[in-house]
């Protein structure tokens, strides 16, 4: 599909640099009083937010996706919740640990949760091969489907899990475990020609060949993960990581030509100049976005978070759609003007957990405005409760068209986004 066309002249796309050094050491700056969001007071946002979590995504989850016996998510199901099939994917098993550990740890100390993440541990233990690294999905028993990936996405998923478990319950063995995870995705993902035809996963089979790429969406992982270790403490080992991470998102990914982050880069980080180099991904770039700022914020730069806030504009304006409203997920060809015109609900859930951060830090204007556009979008289209059904549409077309059948149910960045707002706007609530 062709857009309109969105691209500014060049001279007016000033959202380039390296953050100034002098920067280092000053906070986000005293934020402006936020009274209302989305066009109701902060309680009343945040009770939304809570009847969506605990009302409605945990119970379901408890009686229909989480498997009480083996441990884990069958997260294949239709739209009541009907399984489609017992498998488990590995992906999706290390994301839901780090929602019930996070949950628990966080916002609600119900043992309930702790004893879900930590059977889900435990499966994925049992079913690690003995190379240390997990097939793509199991059985419900835990038998291995599929060969083992070259990817490092599902094993850093795992780590994150592993590691928010650990905090969640004090138990070492799994923060150990993650930090050997964290290693060798490291190891995996420098090694030469890493992930050649990824690109067919995004363009199809006729995607340009290419020697070894770096992701954007493995940037982003390796960032939040390793931000998260450093909950715990300073350690220089995880700290190279994060600079590292850091400077990728914000110099690299980021191409001045027309403003963007690009999914795609060479293993030595230069752009490529074919259609690798001309793909957007919005869901991606909107949680690498939030991570940097979550960063800047962490190590009190300004500049960066400044930077990032703009930059999380930019890209928050160019993927609006101003037909029907809601964000796109994909940009296929900047330079084609093509896009992909599924909406996708993480997309959504991704961009309002950003502005909400620039709302937390400086109360932006711009960002509230941004914040109760996208919010009232997303609420009025993706929750299934209007349709008879529970929880929340994943994706749908360009008007986001209800369909009475499904085949998955998000088990991560749904219930993040709820659990993030939750939290976001209890802390608004107690410094109003």
């Amino acid at each position: 599909m062709r857009r309109r066309t969105f691209i500014s002249a060049a001279s007016a796309i000033t959202l380039t640099g390296t953050p100034k050094a002098d920067s280092a050491g000053k906070p986000p700056g005293k934020p402006e009083p936020v009274g209302e969001l989305a066009g109701m007071s902060l309680t009343a946002l945040r009770d939304i937010h809570r009847q969506w979590l605990f009302g409605e995504f945990l119970p379901f989850m408890d009686t229909r996706i989480i498997d009480h016996e083996h441990g884990g998510f069958m997260c294949n199901a239709d739209r009541d919740g009907t399984l489609l099939s017992t498998e488990k994917r590995a992906g999706y098993l290390g994301r839901g640990i780090w929602v019930y550990s996070h949950l628990y740890r966080t916002l609600d100390q119900n043992p309930k949760h702790l004893e879900t993440a930590r059977k889900t541990a435990e499966f994925l233990l049992r079913a690690r091969d003995p190379g240390g690294r997990w097939a793509p999905a199991f059985t419900r028993e835990g038998e291995p489907r599929g060969d083992v990936p070259p990817s490092v996405n599902s094993d850093l998923y795992i780590a994150e899990g592993m590691h928010e478990y650990s905090l969640a319950s004090g138990d070492r063995k799994y923060r150990d475990l993650a930090r050997e995870i964290f290693r060798e995705s490291l190891r995996t993902y420098d090694s030469p020609g890493y992930l050649s035809d990824a690109g067919k996963g995004f363009l199809g089979p006729d995607a340009p060949a290419a020697n070894g790429v770096a992701l954007l969406d493995d940037w982003m992982l390796f960032l939040r993960l390793a931000t998260q270790m450093l909950e715990e403490g300073s350690d220089p080992e995880v700290e190279t990581v994060v600079k590292r991470c850091r400077e990728s998102i914000t110099n690299r990914f980021f191409n001045p030509d027309f403003g963007l982050l690009t999914e795609f880069l060479n293993q030595d980080l230069s752009r490529f100049e074919d259609g690798l180099g001309r793909l957007v991904t919005f869901g991606n770039i909107f949680q690498a976005l939030w991570h940097t700022l979550d960063e800047a914020a962490r190590i009190r730069d300004r500049n960066l978070f400044d930077l990032t806030a703009e930059r999380l504009r930019r890209h928050v304006e160019v993927a609006w759609d101003d037909v029907y409203g809601g964000l796109f997920g994909t940009l296929r060809d900047v330079d084609a003007n093509i896009w992909s015109t599924a909406k996708i609900a993480y997309v959504q859930a991704e961009a309002l957990t950003g502005l909400l951060t620039i709302i937390e830090h400086t109360g932006a204007d711009w960002a509230r405005e941004w914040f109760g556009r996208i919010f009232s979008y997303t609420a009025a289209k993706f929750p299934l409760k209007q349709y008879g059904f529970p929880l929340w549409m994943v994706s749908g077309d360009r008007r986001t068209t209800f369909v009475p059948t499904a085949n998955r149910v998000e088990n991560y960045h749904h219930p993040r986004y709820l659990l993030l707002t939750i939290k976001a706007l209890n802390r608004l609530v107690a410094r109003n």
